[in-house]
């Protein structure tokens, strides 16, 4: 089992196949659910977007998509458990892998009407980039890894006029290089923004970072299971660098499970959902 600098095992390859089965089927065990429980969050964020700006299909920026999990639970409805049985079971996920694609785009015009949300992914695997596209699942990929690079002219173009940026899991990995970059794309506008973001993961200087672009970050209490540890080593790793961090893992990482908690973002003029715990946010 390899770990990466986090101490976090290692599950990079599973995002680049060609589909999404062995995502899934690697994931299940560790019973990965945090698109779930994101899920009704995003939706009414989405919502109070779409009723107070008056904009009748918002675009919604899905860093670190992957396949576009985020995608299927907010635009048809579907449900973590659904995507498990249909990509995980080797009954039902048989057959090659051209035939998913097709099947994938009859889960959508099945699911009619389809939520009023336009989806564009970015991600550093140009695989499940391309399936979630072929899927249906996404309206539009920008293949780009923004730690790294600025966006190329065309790709600058595909993020602008972004109306809502949402991770589940990414940030930690993602930095607030990336995050500018997203915001400089958009000229003067300022999407609003909804991070999933792992405990073991500071968010200090992202929120610094947003602030200085005229944003203010609330920190939603409540917290969130992302998935069990895949080992006992990757548990005590976690558990180190959370302890370098001065994170306490008490009656959370320390039970078992990796945990995630919530960061709402926006514009300074605008009143966020959860204002009310502001006053008791803890540094993560």
């Amino acid at each position: 089992m390899r770990f990466d600098v986090t101490g976090k095992v290692s599950l990079a390859r599973i995002y680049d196949q060609p589909d999404p089965r062995d995502c899934f089927r690697a994931l299940r065990p560790l019973d990965y659910g945090v698109p779930q429980q994101a899920k009704p969050y995003f939706a009414k964020i989405i919502t109070e977007y779409r009723e107070s700006r008056h904009v009748a299909v918002p675009k919604v920026l899905d860093i670190g998509c992957s396949y576009g999990i985020n995608a299927a639970l907010l635009k048809y409805d579907a449900t973590m458990d659904e995507l498990y049985a249909r990509y995980g079971d080797e009954g039902r996920a048989g057959g090659s892998r051209e035939a998913l694609p097709a099947r994938d785009r009859e889960l959508a015009r099945s699911r009619q009407p389809p939520q009023a949300i336009r989806f564009v992914g970015l991600d550093t695997s140009g695989s499940a980039l391309s399936y979630a596209l072929e899927a249906g699942f996404l309206d539009d990929v920008v293949h780009a890894d923004l730690e790294e690079h600025e966006p190329t002219p065309r790709q600058r173009a595909q993020l602008s006029s972004t109306d809502l940026v949402i991770s589940t899991g990414c940030v930690g990995y993602v930095t607030e290089r990336t995050l500018t970059r997203v915001v400089r794309a958009q000229g003067s506008r300022r999407p609003w923004m909804a991070h999933f973001v792992l405990r073991m993961f500071p968010f200090d200087s992202v929120e610094r970072t947003l602030a200085s672009l005229g944003y203010r970050t609330v920190r939603v209490d409540e917290v969130f299971r992302q998935r069990r540890f895949a080992s006992a080593q990757e548990q005590a790793l976690v558990l180190d660098s959370m302890s370098a961090a001065g994170v306490d893992p008490r009656g959370l990482e320390a039970e078992g499970w990796l945990y995630a908690q919530l960061h709402l973002s926006r514009p300074y003029d605008i009143t966020g959902i959860n204002d009310t715990n502001d006053s008791n946010r803890e540094q993560s």
